[in-house]
């Protein structure tokens, strides 16, 4: 694979270095199985050796700049992925299988995300507080120090702009640990950022595997702060990690976020959103609304308006620019065939189906989208995490039953609510669990704007938007007395 930086090696210090142990990690291609390459395996010392030149950015150049000097630079990086567009695409096309156009997407959500952050640097403000006569008392706001970051696969170029981009902004030097799955583009992030001119040291990325590298990161004792998006029972162990250090932890565990449709809804306009917002980067995104909740009065109708959809819907790889690209790996395939297997097995009927072209190469990926109806709420294919090209319909009777359904899944992450209703709107608002409610939409074209994460099993606290800057930052009470 042709790349103006060589993939073999890691991004630490403002250097490209090998691993110290010289171990590498393939690349494989999910389109086709294929391997195509390889990346740096970080050791727990590479780790180290990052943190190490974190501190020293920040005790240096990074940590001399003044914020409006760091958003010039976020600016800066920002011109330069969109003047390099073509190759990020091509990159993320590779290493994750999404389709050229979806692909294309993402790194203009990176430019995006840098823009909006090189703007918010400076803007970033603590505040003074009314207290006794002879005292003046404000707040600062002031950044952790080093922060690491434990990126995943499915979304790299994005969860790097609403992460990474973040604490940047406010001040931090970064330790980024991509997914051993998908290394290319925070690879090239970090070489973007050496033309960008950004101190050496601010950021560093270490490619390797979780159990390793990530364990590392999480649990070492200069971290500050620990931004993790990924499974629930890692979270949890990152957590644990983080917590022998008394480190706060962002994070972003996924979700089965429901989408209820009244019988009152536009379908008109419902329709394409219920079916892509599911299936998008086939289905391997943690906001995916895999659960669809539909009034009975429509429901037969929405059921087979949407099979119609899905009938529609080609895979193949990610190169052809079809619907549905690859799943990131053979082992992600095996998981959502035996989940789909487990539940015929207990009674749910498959709708309806995608199909995969004749072109897809026979060492890819793929599984067709489904669409399943009579599923038991219980049942793991309408309480888990599926992370494939597959939703549910489940019916309800009222109000009340849609809210439970909705909130009975141990996740909380993103819902839906397509109703003309105003008051039944702003009712379920307070009474969904979700880090997100979208009314009459779902997803609103990613807005970067808009604070995002989860409560229950979908992890805490918040990325994008501005709130995410005071996760990025400890805040420190000066008390002056006058006397």
């Amino acid at each position: 694979m042709l790349t103006p930086f060589d993939t073999s090696k890691l991004w630490i210090g403002g250097e490209w270095v090998p691993s110290s142990d010289g171990r590498t990690l393939p690349i494989e291609n999910p389109s086709s199985g294929l391997t195509v390459g390889a990346i740096g395996r970080a050791s727990r010392d590479d780790v180290d050796a990052a943190v190490t030149a974190a501190e020293r950015a920040l005790n240096g150049p990074w940590g001399a700049l003044t914020a409006f000097e760091r958003g010039r630079l976020l600016s800066r990086l920002s011109n330069l992925v969109l003047a390099h567009t073509e190759l990020l695409t091509e990159l993320e096309v590779a290493d994750v299988g999404k389709p050229v156009s979806q692909a294309r997407a993402d790194v203009v959500a990176l430019a995006r995300y840098l823009e909006f952050y090189a703007g918010a640097a400076d803007k970033l403000h603590g505040q003074t507080i009314p207290f006794l006569a002879d005292y003046t008392v404000y707040t600062l706001r002031e950044p952790h120090g080093v922060t690491a970051h434990i990126i995943p696969w499915n979304y790299p170029m994005q969860i790097m702009g609403r992460s990474v981009v973040g604490a940047l902004a406010a001040g931090n030097a970064v330790v980024v640990k991509p997914a051993e799955q998908a290394s290319l583009t925070s690879l090239a992030f970090g070489w973007l950022s050496q033309q960008a001119g950004f101190p050496a040291g601010a950021i560093n990325i270490v490619p390797g595997v979780g159990a390793e590298a990530g364990a590392t990161l999480s649990g070492h004792p200069s971290i500050g702060h620990v931004s993790f998006t990924g499974s629930f029972d890692v979270g949890v162990q990152i957590q644990s990690a983080a917590a022998r250090h008394a480190v706060p932890v962002t994070l972003e565990l996924g979700g089965k976020s429901p989408q209820i449709l009244f019988d009152d809804a536009d379908l008109e306009t419902a329709l394409p959103v219920l079916v892509r917002a599911g299936l998008q980067n086939a289905g391997q995104t943690c906001s995916a609304s895999s659960r669809i909740l539909v009034h009975r009065r429509v429901h037969d109708h929405v059921v087979e308006a949407m099979s119609s959809i899905y009938r529609t819907l080609r895979v193949g790889p990610a190169s052809a620019d079809l619907d549905l690209g690859p799943l990131i790996s053979a082992t992600q395939k095996i998981r959502v065939e035996r989940h789909l297997d487990a539940a015929r097995a207990t009674g749910a009927k498959q709708v309806a189906t995608g199909r995969i072209v004749d072109e897809a190469p026979e060492g890819g990926h793929y599984v067709a989208p489904q669409l399943y109806t009579h599923v038991n709420p219980r049942e793991p294919l309408a309480q888990e995490e599926i992370f494939g090209p597959v939703q549910v319909v489940l019916p309800f009777d009222e109000e009340e039953e849609a809210v439970r359904l909705a909130n009975g899944t141990p996740y909380g992450l993103v819902a839906g609510v397509w109703t003309r209703d105003a008051g039944r709107q702003h009712r379920l608002v307070r009474q969904l669990k979700a880090g997100q409610v979208f009314l009459n939409d779902y997803g609103a074209a990613g807005g970067v704007e808009l604070p995002f994460g989860g409560t229950g099993h979908s992890g805490h606290g918040r990325e994008k938007g501005f709130e995410a800057l005071y996760g990025f930052t400890k805040l420190k009470t000066v008390a002056a007395r006058h006397r």
